[in-house]
């Protein structure tokens, strides 16, 4: 493993990781496998940095966090949709995404400090980000007009990478909102770039000034490797928490990076140590040039379970969920012959709590993948009552 980025020099020091954006900048990459690459980057962007590229054992050609960062030949091959979780239905001003009635979404940056091979949201990086919109008047405007929205998303992009003085900007203008309760933050700097925490006390205050005894800040991490929660990831969580964040830690479940259950087990530990809740682990959505990645949904969900086995109650709390065009589908269970899923969250309010039973698909990669219905029934709600 490269061993050259000396952490302990970068820790309380002004020192910063040098990002890159070029496939040239990689020691570890050599000049024939780079000029295999470059139609994969002419199409796909790669972006990472010198901390995160100091993870990877350069010896070891299917080494998970190279995986994760390192374009491959096989993002070319043809499969899945710019917008696989049709998030455009939702836009309902520029910049704002507004999906399930407590929960809206504000695409507050265009930017990340490393880019997932594996990301759902490529189009940012494909097209000039037009869903991405740095006037978040109209967004605020439409928050204040529908007081059922109790919880807005910070995203992108990551919100984190913008400076500090635009996201303490974009939260207290959030906050100045007074049905909003939460304010998440998605984000996977923690992993990425843990000094941009670590060494920046002015986000630290940001927290604490906004992050209320009654109305929390959430920070959505994204651990998606055990091996990501270094000892600077692990300060940069517990600084956050100091300050008065809740963290949560979302990942998806991906060929390659945590696909053994061995792998998401420990995932799950060492979030659970630390105190970073597990909180959903995603089907991997099929979204462009992730079929390299993609795991089918009945072998995920196999590989979700095992890991649980062999956990402990705090570190099994995750749910394993589709997140679908019309909601956030969990897989409860199957058996040979059936697939049961439930919609944990929906874009029509009458689905919620929705049970469905499929014939099994071994082949299906997504909802849409399975046809034919067995059985359904609805959690009766207050509406059932009146």
């Amino acid at each position: 493993m490269n061993t050259t980025y000396d952490i302990r020099k970068t820790i309380g020091s002004t020192k910063k990781p040098i990002y890159v954006s070029s496939l040239d900048s990689v020691p570890g990459i050599d000049p024939e496998e780079r000029a295999r690459l470059a139609e994969v980057t002419d199409l796909f962007a790669f972006r990472a940095n010198d901390y995160y590229l100091s993870l990877i054992d350069w010896d070891d050609p299917a080494d998970p966090i190279r995986r994760l960062i390192v374009p491959t030949v096989e993002e070319l091959e043809p499969w899945g949709h710019l917008d696989p979780s049709s998030e455009h239905r939702y836009t309902r001003a520029p910049g704002l995404q507004h999906k399930y009635r407590e929960t809206a979404l504000l695409l507050v940056s265009d930017l990340c400090g490393g880019l997932c091979r594996y990301c759902f949201r490529k189009r940012l990086f494909i097209e000039e980000a037009r869903e991405v919109n740095k006037d978040i008047s109209a967004g605020l405007a439409y928050i204040r007009d529908h007081p059922e929205i109790t919880n807005v998303l910070l995203t992108g992009g990551d919100p984190l990478f913008l400076e500090t003085g635009r996201v303490l900007d974009i939260v207290r203008q959030v906050r100045e909102i007074e049905h909003v309760g939460i304010i998440r933050i998605g984000t996977k700097m923690p992993a990425y770039n843990p000094f941009r925490i670590i060494n920046d006390p002015a986000l630290l205050d940001m927290i604490r000034d906004y992050s209320m005894d009654e109305k929390r800040i959430y920070i959505m991490a994204q651990f998606n490797h055990p091996r990501e929660l270094t000892d600077a990831a692990c300060r940069a969580v517990a600084l956050l928490q100091e300050a008065g964040a809740v963290v949560m830690n979302q990942t998806p479940l991906i060929r390659g990076i945590n696909d053994d259950p061995e792998v998401l087990a420990a995932l799950f530990d060492k979030l659970s140590f630390i105190g970073a809740n597990p909180y959903y682990v995603f089907q991997c959505r099929p979204a462009i040039g992730n079929r390299t990645f993609a795991v089918p949904v009945e072998e995920s969900y196999r590989i979700f379970e095992q890991a649980r086995s062999i956990c402990s109650g705090l570190a099994k709390r995750a749910r394993f969920v589709i997140s679908h065009a019309t909601g956030k589908i969990e897989v409860l269970g199957k058996t040979d012959r059936y697939t049961y899923f439930k919609y944990n969250q929906a874009t029509n309010p009458e689905d919620l709590g929705r049970f469905m039973v499929y014939k099994s698909n071994p082949e299906a990669y997504w909802f849409d993948d399975y046809t034919e219905l067995v059985d359904e029934g609805r959690v009766r709600g207050p509406q059932d009552l009146a």
